[in-house]
């Protein structure tokens, strides 16, 4: 099992980087866009939906938005305010479960939560590819794993106080720290290797710490939905690593607010 999860993840990072730096930015929305129909997929399972037709419906209705965006050119910033706005609201839902959550329950409505979870991630990263650089998304790429392994290690060496205990019981506040703490380091070593002026690089760290932090929330609302239905991860896809939900929860939260801060800032 571990064999395979560290081939899978090799495999998935070397693609994600390939695409990254090479892929033209029209084959590369496409290829986020089925990322996205894939999350959707699984999404309507956990909202509770098992019928094949209703998750294909689903999937297929928010890959025709992420289209319909992109045709009627949209302005990205709105999606973004919004999704900046909903994330906040997530944190408070995490902050309450299972006091005051019981709406939960209501299928439709954990739809429309993966509506405004996934389509703003696809609208930030594609608008990174076509208004920023490929570096931008590589460095937020490096923020979000930076803050996972950090968690990880952190978390299982010195993790003594529970983040959120009902959502999900090994998190940490130490590993959170931790995360932080590697987010943090990946932007001074950055800053340092493109000589940034002092200012920049404080803007640079203060990103880092914004991202990492909004990336533990995406993975603690995977992680209250799955709770809600009863499973271990989103689907078996991705062989050792969970469903597709499991790879990209926190970037899923973590792209649009990092977009979003480098459109306010100007790059």
């Amino acid at each position: 099992m571990l064999k395979q999860r560290i081939i899978t993840g090799l495999v998935l990072a070397a693609s994600a980087l390939g695409a990254v730096f090479w892929l033209p930015p029209l084959i590369f929305s496409l290829l986020i866009g089925i990322v996205i129909v894939l999350a959707a997929w699984e999404w309507a399972s956990l909202a509770g939906y098992q019928h094949v037709i209703a998750r294909v419906a689903y999937a297929a209705f928010l890959g025709g938005l992420c289209f319909l965006v992109d045709a009627y050119h949209f302005p990205p910033l709105y999606l973004l305010i919004a999704a900046f706005f909903w994330w906040c609201l997530a944190f408070m839902m995490i902050r309450a479960y299972p006091v005051l959550t019981h709406w939960l329950s209501g299928n439709f409505i954990k739809l429309l939560m993966g509506i405004i979870t996934l389509l703003p991630a696809w609208v930030a990263i594609v608008t990174l590819k076509n208004n920023f650089s490929p570096f931008s998304i590589m460095l937020i790429l490096l923020f979000v794993w930076a803050a996972d392994v950090g968690a990880y290690f952190v978390g299982k060496q010195f993790g003594r106080h529970k983040l959120a205990e009902q959502v999900s019981p090994k998190k940490t506040v130490e590993g959170m720290v931790g995360g932080i703490v590697f987010a943090v380091a990946v932007a001074i070593i950055t800053g340092l290797l493109l000589d940034f002026s002092f200012g920049k690089g404080l803007g640079l760290m203060t990103l880092s710490v914004v991202t990492a932090l909004v990336s533990v929330i995406g993975d603690l609302l995977e992680s209250l939905l799955k709770r809600e239905r009863g499973v271990k991860d989103s689907s078996d896809l991705l062989p050792g690593h969970g469903g597709v939900l499991d790879r990209i929860d926190s970037l899923s939260a973590a792209l649009p607010v990092f977009t979003l801060f480098l459109m306010i800032a100007g790059g």
